[in-house]
């Protein structure tokens, strides 16, 4: 199967990888808080469960980077947590008690952590310019989960028999369904993944394989055209060996090999063994002189990690006030949020589509602009109309689609352009660890979002205003540090290679 067919397989399960995360949101996140009643579990059950999730995701990610960094391979670290899927939402499905449901989302929410070697694998095996692009795509694939996975329910809901000593219900049908789903991703990850070289490696596997057919015409043109002796056969071998490691030969240093045969038995000698060293050096300990500080705590670096953690906080507290909200103006019951969310996920999807399309003609940094932009007014809207709604029925209901299209429609604009930024300012020997630590920051943000707008429904201002007040100090920021949200030079890049290698 030649490359290019393997690179769509792979990105393909990638993009299913994604969509099942989506769908296991959008089918759990409606019934788990009835199932939890049945198992006579307290209010504040709801909030661990959910929780639990998102912490052991938070844990894990750093953990699966470093590891797919380590070993610069993904697919069996991707088989690997898929495995806490299975188990945990099967754990889910048994739902004894509620303390086996807790545990349950403790375990399935390992196996999230593998979507940070996925974004380090991205990274390392798409050009730059292209990044934007390819984030973008497997984004939406989440989003369209989140817009599907309701769908689902409509017949999971239905289920009422028994598979042996297991009750299937409308509570326990979920966990069912996705371990299912998860065991037939197994077999897709088997048989549609590969572990991609990066595009440099592909090119320079090419340009070494010409340069050595190049070289071998050469050699043969030489031997017709010369007398063939012992003396010269050193030399050959030589430019042979030093061509395929890369180096450059000179036609000085051509010369300088047939007018002395000392030399060249020399060189003979010589040329193969300085390259050596850095190679194996390189390949064999890429994360050796990896240094946390100083990594994560350059300017550019912060400032799009206060990026991920502020947008996902402002997020995740704005869904979780929108239902009480709701309920209270419009007395929406479960069928006007599902359409409402299932609107949410069409306009979301439309928004990645337009970034994908966007990124290929403007900077990212652009983007992340334009994207802050959007939430500021949002943020502004919400705090004046939201949180204190003026007028009848029909000025309010029109104060609050206004305030959510917003806040929907600034999120593709903030989540692409972070993260393909963030994947070129941080180095990409490490690129699964960082991601990892990218993740781990957005899953404590959705763990405080939620926590912060749940206690506060009553006062809304506080809640805006505090949501306000970090969006602006997160808008400083960019305006600050814009001119170092670039890709650092390659020419920076190569001199510090060197150092790296000893």
């Amino acid at each position: 199967m030649d490359t290019r067919r393997k690179k769509k397989l792979t990105f393909f399960t990638i993009g299913l990888i994604f969509l099942l995360s989506g769908i296991e949101y959008a089918v759990i996140l409606p019934t788990i808080w009835r199932y939890l009643q049945t198992l006579d579990a307290a209010p504040y059950f709801l909030g661990l469960a959910l929780s639990a999730f998102s912490l052991t995701g938070l844990l894990s990610g750093p953990l699966f980077g470093h590891w797919s960094d380590r070993t610069r391979t993904t697919k069996k670290i991707i088989l690997f947590a898929n495995v806490f899927e299975i188990v945990g939402n099967f754990m889910y499905f048994m739902g004894y008690s509620k303390w086996l449901l807790l545990s349950s989302r403790l375990v399935a929410g390992i196996g999230t952590g593998a979507g940070s070697s996925i974004f380090g694998f991205l990274t390392r095996s798409t050009a730059p310019e292209d990044r934007a692009t390819v984030f973008a795509a497997v984004m939406a694939c989440r989003q369209a989960g989140l817009l599907i996975g309701p769908a689902f329910n409509i017949f999971l809901r239905l289920c009422d028999f028994h598979i042996g000593p297991f009750v299937v219900n409308k509570y326990t049908a979920p966990g069912l369904f996705m371990c299912l789903l998860w065991i037939l991703l197994q077999l897709a990850v088997v048989f549609m993944y590969w572990d991609l070289p990066p595009p440099e490696r592909v090119k320079a596997k090419e340009s070494s394989t010409s340069k050595s057919r190049e070289e071998e015409n050469e050699r043969g043109l030489v031997e017709d055209e010369e007398e063939g002796d012992d003396e010269e056969k050193p030399l050959m071998a030589s430019q042979e060996l030093a061509g395929s490691y890369g180096s450059v030969v000179t036609p000085n240093s051509t010369r300088d090999h047939t007018s002395d045969t000392s030399n060249a038995t020399v060189n003979h000698i010589s040329p193969p063994s300085s390259p050596m060293p850095p190679e194996s050096h390189r390949s064999s300990s890429p994360v050796k002189n990896f240094s946390v500080t100083r990594e994560f705590l350059r300017e550019e670096v912060v400032v799009l990690l206060a990026a991920q953690f502020i947008t996902l906080f402002n997020q995740t507290a704005l869904e979780t006030m929108v239902t009480p909200l709701t309920q209270k103006y419009f007395s929406y019951g479960e069928l006007e949020n599902s359409v409402m969310y299932c609107l949410c996920g069409v306009e979301v999807i439309a928004g990645f589509l337009f970034v994908r399309w966007l990124s290929q003609r403007v900077a990212e940094r652009v983007v992340l602009a334009i994207g802050l932009t959007i939430c500021n007014i949002s943020c502004v809207w919400c705090l004046i109309f939201l949180a204190n709604p003026l007028g009848g029925f029909p000025w309010q209901l029109t104060e609050f689609i206004i305030g959510v299209f917003l806040q929907v429609l600034g999120l593709p604009f903030v989540a692409v352009a972070q993260v393909s930024l963030f994947s070129k300012v941080t180095a990409e020997k490490t690129q699964g660890f960082s991601q990892g630590v990218r993740r781990s920051v957005g899953g404590l943000a959705t763990i405080l979002g939620p926590l912060w707008a749940g206690g506060l429904t009553g006062n809304m201002y506080i809640m805006m205003g505090v949501m306000m007040a970090l969006l602006a100090l997160l808008t400083m920021m960019l305006a600050f540090s814009y001119d170092r949200l670039v890709e650092p030079a390659a020419e920076e890049e190569e001199e510090e290679s060197p150092e790296n290698c000893g």
